[in-house]
């Protein structure tokens, strides 16, 4: 890995981390989006630099899992689009699609560069299979239980399938599962803090994005 790979990872991070907390400080978003209107100081979502510290630490670990490797760019825009979906979806229960489709659209088209260059042609059918997989059993589980999973929950899966997929198999499975348990778990130590009720409604997506990170961590090759 070269030298100075983690120390520009994490003064990426930093300034990404600053515009998330800008952009998500303004959330809801006019429409149309006017980039200028986002980005201009005000409002932030935590106080700095909490949010800003988190995304760096973020990219340091996203680095250092992939190095310099093809496929690193994807995972990087993931972290960014995983951190604001994370903070947007805590406060206000969405999960915007201005954000999830970009960053479905995104993900297709880095990893297929990486596997132009890399010719990894079958892990780039596997991130493809693996995002319709997982959109797939998401969409039956919200259908069967609606008031447990949105339509945001299923479009993030897509995205998290997608880039689970292109590591394996083991990475698919293992972060449909891990977001299960990362939500029970996190629900059992709010109920025990007395921050939530039995019937509260509890947001999905953080859960379902710690689940992919654990899955990147520890799965693919």
């Amino acid at each position: 890995m070269p030298l100075l790979l983690v120390p520009a990872a994490a003064a990426l991070g930093l300034a990404v981390g600053v515009l998330v907390n800008r952009v998500a400080g303004r959330f809801p978003w006019p429409a149309p989006v006017r980039l200028g209107d986002l980005l201009r100081p005000g409002v932030v979502v935590l106080p700095r630099p909490a949010l800003e510290l988190t995304t760096a630490a973020v990219f340091v670990l996203v680095v250092l899992r992939f190095g310099a490797s093809a496929e690193l760019p994807a995972f990087l825009v993931l972290a960014t689009a995983a951190v604001l979906l994370a903070v947007v979806d805590a406060r206000h229960r969405l999960l915007p699609d201005r954000v999830v489709l970009p960053a479905l659209a995104a993900g297709a088209v880095l990893l297929t560069l990486a596997a132009a260059a890399t010719g990894e042609w079958t892990a780039l059918l596997r991130a493809l299979l693996g995002a319709a997989a997982m959109f797939a059993g998401f969409l039956v589980l919200a259908v069967l239980s609606p008031s447990g999973l949105g339509m945001g929950d299923v479009k993030l899966a897509a995205v998290l399938g997608l880039h689970l997929g292109w590591l394996g198999w083991d990475a698919v499975l293992v972060g449909a599962v891990a977001g299960f348990v990362v939500q029970a778990g996190g629900a059992l130590v709010l109920l025990a803090l007395r921050r939530v009720r039995r019937d509260s409604d509890l947001p999905f997506g953080p859960a379902m994005l710690v689940g992919a990170a654990v899955a990147v961590a520890l799965t693919g090759s």
